[in-house]
């Protein structure tokens, strides 16, 4: 793919999309209607990647510089401001480094095995706190560590985690099916199969650590990935009880480290990984106790969303939203000619100039039914944080928000024939998505890599776990203009040689018909439910549906209209 990155029961009655159809693209350009404003966004991701600001890393002296100009452009588009009469929303963070990190040891049952930090295994905390130390816990092998009662699949069941240590496998229960068939979607990865769904599902079991098993091919990346990714500084949004709530450590251990303590407990990690694959597992005490522990340096600091609202005409309480990520790297590692600031130009400066320029063409069309909520967020490269601070502490209630479209790197290109919905059909967004498709003459293609679980890595996201219908959809590599050949090469070169690199910068020669045929996407799909009083909700068997309907229950008005 090209582009790297509800509350009744009522459905939405849109066409099914004819499959393997080469539609001819439409005669008018998807600049004339709405009036997608190339200008504007090239005249923001032009200043936005400027080495002026810098790689706009976010808790830095150059942040006000980005902000105000940010701000500025969502003025000059008609936007309000949409804090309550304020145009930032502070994002407390905290950054925590470990340091003089223990092994991991193993006891219980003859020697006592011992694990380097780094070369073994990896743990960071969540909790703010000087020193973490887990004693003597428990080893609980758990399975896959999923509790789906949607599915009647409960990995915990008849077990009591306090004080224990839960060790966890990667992925989810069907993760090497060829087809999408199973219980968790088969090769498609479901929330269930990621790392952060596990460190939070043993915290709400009241485990005190979690350790999840490493495999390259269920986690779609290598050790090397997981040591680089959990060793320095690691950063969290500022909570009220400052991690309390969380496990006390969470981690990862080398697949041999996790057959080696099996052994030791006088079991089998394939046997077991193989009984976890199906329904009615029960957790397995290990006999083995767990020991290991690091000192915390923590360093809290604020960053900021920017917030811009048009408010509704007949419906000015319910909302939908547009997101995308302002932040940046920073200064990075230099390249061969020294520079070292990773200006970030399609990662995301091409976002934010769609948030601008979609502000700008919804204004010029007329206010619609329902608010319109435009979100420039922070901190997305460290981990989600500003969005997940939106999540948890929505200007808007949650509860009063229709859906809505994330916009992350845009890649400079010709036109595509085809489109994919990130994380498949999950919702009845998928309706709207496909018949929109078919009015501008465009096939749905299915999405790559589904066993990566891209869905779950951008912000989007931080609203869909809590229940908000979102689309996430992705160019595909099948241009007009030189096929399949052409965009896959595209989208190689900027992955090989830009992606949060320093050459990741604007030029004037760009192609900005992809990106016009996205963002008048995204105007369509956000204009189809903010001019209806149509409420998506997730499918029956979604891992999000119950959330959405928990909070529909308990709403007054919004999604809790029949």
């Amino acid at each position: 793919m090209l582009a790297l990155a509800a509350c009744s029961t009522a459905s939405y009655t849109g066409p099914d999309m004819p499959k393997g159809t080469a539609l001819p693209p439409p005669e008018e350009s998807l600049a004339g209607e709405p009036d997608i404003s190339v200008p504007l966004m090239k005249a923001m991701v032009k200043t936005l990647a400027s080495d002026e600001m810098e790689g706009r890393a976010p808790s830095t002296a150059i942040e006000p510089k980005v902000l105000d100009y940010i701000v500025t452009q969502f003025k000059a588009a008609g936007l309000q401001p949409g804090n309550h009469g304020k145009w930032l929303q502070p994002v407390p963070t905290v950054e925590i480094t470990a340091g003089n990190e223990t092994p991991l040891t193993v006891s219980g049952k003859g020697k006592p095995l011992s694990f380097a930090f780094g070369e073994d295994y990896v743990a960071a905390s969540y909790r703010v706190v000087p020193q973490t130390r887990v004693s003597n816990s428990e080893l609980v092998f758990v399975g896959y560590g999923i509790n789906a009662p949607e599915l009647g699949w409960n990995d915990y069941a008849g077990i009591d985690m306090k004080g224990k240590t839960a060790v966890i496998l990667v992925n989810d229960a069907d993760y090497d099916a060829e087809t999408e068939d199973g219980p968790f979607k088969g090769r498609r990865m479901t929330y269930y199969g990621r790392w952060t769904y596990k460190f939070e599902e043993a915290a709400r079991q009241g485990a005190t650590a979690a350790l999840i098993v490493h495999d390259t091919f269920p986690a779609a990346y290598g050790w090397n990935v997981v040591n680089s990714s959990w060793t320095g500084a690691q950063y969290y949004v500022q909570s009220a009880d400052d991690g309390a709530s969380q496990t006390a450590a969470n981690g990862w251990v080398q697949k041999p480290v996790a057959e080696a303590i099996l052994k030791a407990a006088g079991k089998d990690l394939a046997s077991l990984s193989e009984a976890a694959r199906h329904k009615g597992f029960k957790a397995v005490p290990l006999g083995l106790s767990a020991s290991f522990g690091f000192d915390n340096a923590i360093r809290k600091s604020t960053s900021n969303n920017v917030v811009g609202i048009l408010p509704g005409t007949t419906r000015p309480d319910e909302y939908v939203l547009y997101s995308g990520h302002w932040d940046h790297l920073g200064h990075c590692t230099p390249d061969e000619t020294g520079d070292d600031i990773c200006n970030g130009a399609v990662d995301n400066a091409t976002g934010v100039a769609a948030l601008a320029a979609l502000a700008k063409a919804n204004v010029e069309a007329g206010p619609a039914e329902r608010s319109q909520v435009f979100l420039a967020v922070t901190l997305e490269e460290t981990g989600l944080l500003g969005s997940e601070y939106y999540g948890a502490n929505p200007i808007f209630p949650l509860d009063h928000t229709v859906g809505g479209v994330n916009m992350d790197a845009l890649l400079p290109a010709p036109r595509s024939r085809s489109y994919a919905a990130t994380g498949g059909d999950k919702s009845d967004l998928t309706a709207i998505f496909r018949e929109t498709l078919v009015e501008e003459g465009l096939t749905e293609v299915p999405e790559e890599h589904t066993e990566r679980g891209h869905y779950y890595r951008s912000d989007h996201f931080s609203m869909a776990k809590r229940g908000v219908p979102m689309f996430d959809i992705s160019r595909s590599s099948d241009l007009f203009e030189g096929g399949t050949a052409a965009g896959d090469k595209l989208a190689q070169a900027y992955t090989d040689n830009d992606y949060h690199a320093p050459s990741d910068e604007y030029s004037d020669d760009w192609t900005w018909d992809g990106i016009v045929e996205d963002v008048g996407l995204y105007y369509r799909l956000g204009r189809k439910l903010a001019d209806s009083d149509f409420w998506p909700n997730w499918h029956e068997t979604d891992e999000f549906r119950a959330i959405r309907d928990k909070s529909c229950a308990a709403a007054t008005g919004g999604c809790a209209k029949p």
